[in-house]
């Protein structure tokens, strides 16, 4: 049996601009995400500094606008002094968060070096776990004051004359959290989160922030956690953080397929708080969204390493199947969907730790089957998101009702002529006959159709066989009368890419 479905593609139902940093990352001193992962100076590919030469090429196909360092659940025990200067000089440190031992090898400059070699931005955070205000004002001087002053100066004599002019920053983490160093009641954080922006501001004017929202919808204080904090930060922030992750350990992969719309109702929730705080202040600031952590993560259960104290263990360094990387597409396409309200987003994690990117300490870097629906919509995904018409059998899962078999939406990008829809077929074993109405364009040309798939759902890639699931562009799309016709595979993510010939 083959299911109908069909979306209208219209360039006149615009929903809004894609703020590409929605495709960021993250990388926290957490596993091997930064000592094995981006940094291995004993590695044959490692350049004069020690950054991985084979991780750098596949981060970079990635395009990655921006990401988060360097914490997470670190940041909130994290001196950051301890990590500039001569690396020679570096102390270890207890590192409390994860239980390891943190050799401060890399640091605020030697991040700063590899974002610029890996083209992107970084979204910096403050520790406002054990520290506060005062510590975040002088990090902001020593990153972004260009001299004169006693930090900007020892920036200098580090060897960085240029500031790093860092925009975007992060007032702590998961501050909610009783696992959290330094956790904080909604008012405590709120008031803190107020005063460290504001001090924050008085030294480069020109940040941007984000405040801590709920370390996850599931938590108790959800909702109010949000209401407090906006309440009493609303005038100094400009992003509230979303942090959400996904597992199918209950092996039921048409709930899985689901989560995503769990994820769309949260980033509807969140946006209507700030928009109540918008309504109670009188304000005409709009306050944006940053899903600064969002990931499939199916050993969340477990924590910390099993023996204390060691330096990079390998931690949380999941193995993703065909069906993860359908729940990620299926999260990328809810992101987009609310593009006017969720500007940043940050896939945790970049590399080794729950990541699309792995590596062997000495030996080869890898893809892993998530790697490449991120790829697409980062490279894709950028221009207006059009807000699609669509018609789809639904099914019912465990928690959900109503699940559409089409997850889908599309972006036009008019600089360059281009429309993509992206397209996620959940039915576990029947192909999805696709219609996409183009109305509004008067000739188009298909350019391809890439498709992820394979006959097994818990398909892997793996060190020794790292091309088990990848994609291929023999997709069945194929323009009629101004109609995209496509055949979904079952269990399938799609990207259809067309040129706009005449509009």
């Amino acid at each position: 049996m083959t299911l109908q479905a069909s979306m209208i593609v219209d360039k006149d139902f615009i929903l809004d601009e894609v703020d590409p940093r929605i495709y960021g990352s993250f990388i926290e001193h957490l596993g091997r995400a930064v000592y094995g992962g981006i940094y291995e100076p004993s590695h044959p590919t490692a350049d004069k500094r020690g950054f991985r030469r084979d991780a750098l090429e596949v981060i970079r196909r990635l395009q990655v606008p921006i990401i988060r360092y360097p914490g997470g659940n670190f940041v909130s025990g994290y001196n950051w002094e301890d990590g500039v200067g001569p690396q020679s000089e570096r102390k270890r440190k207890l590192e409390l968060a994860w239980w390891t031992t943190e050799t401060n090898q890399v640091g605020t400059n030697e991040f700063a070096d590899w974002a610029k070699l890996a083209g992107t931005d970084v979204m910096m955070a403050v520790n406002l776990g054990t520290r506060g205000a005062d510590d975040a004002r002088n990090l902001v001087e020593y990153c972004n004051h260009p001299s004169g002053s006693y930090w900007s100066d020892l920036r200098i004599s580090h060897g960085y004359k240029e500031p790093h002019r860092f925009k975007t920053w992060c007032l702590g983490n998961e501050m909610d959290g009783p696992w959290q160093i330094g956790a904080k009641t909604a008012v405590e954080y709120g008031r803190l989160a107020n005063e460290t922006a504001k001090v924050m501001r008085w030294v480069d004017p020109n940040l941007e922030l984000v405040a801590c929202g709920s370390s996850s919808s599931g938590m108790a204080t959800f909702a109010d956690w949000e209401a407090t904090v906006m309440d009493l930060s609303y005038d100094q922030v400009d992003f509230l953080s979303l942090h959400t992750y996904y597992n199918n350990n209950e092996n039921n992969s048409e709930n899985f397929l689901a989560r995503s719309l769990e994820m769309d109702q949260f980033i509807s929730t969140v946006a209507s708080i700030c928009d109540y705080v918008k309504a109670k202040k009188r304000s005409k600031k709009k306050l944006y969204l940053s899903l600064d952590e969002w990931n499939v993560w199916n050993s969340i259960g477990t924590s910390r390493a099993t023996e204390r104290w060691q330096i990079a263990p390998a931690e949380f360094e999941d193995t993703y199947t065909l069906e993860d990387a359908l729940a990620v597409g299926c999260f990328l396409i809810t992101m987009l969907k609310h593009a006017d309200r969720v500007k940043m987003a940050c896939m945790a994690q970049l590399i080794n730790v729950i990541a699309p990117i792995m590596t062997e300490n000495g030996g080869p870097v890898w893809l892993q089957t998530t790697y490449y629906p991120y790829l697409h919509a980062s490279l894709y995904g950028r221009g207006k998101v059009l807000h699609p018409v669509i018609r789809s059998p639904k099914y019912d899962s465990k928690d959900y009702t109503d699940v559409p078999y089409l997850e889908a939406i599309s972006v036009y990008n008019e600089e360059q002529s281009q429309i993509t829809v992206f397209a996620v077929n959940r039915h576990l074993s029947e192909t999805l006959d696709l219609d996409i109405n183009l109305r509004s364009f008067r000739e188009v040309r298909l350019v391809e159709h890439l498709v992820l798939e394979h006959d097994d759902l818990k398909a892997t890639n793996t060190k020794l066989h790292p091309e088990n699931v990848i994609p291929h562009n023999q997709g069945t799309a194929r323009m009629e009368e101004g109609h995209v016709q496509a055949r979904l595979s079952k269990s399938s993510w799609n990207v259809i890419r067309l040129d706009v010939i005449k509009e």
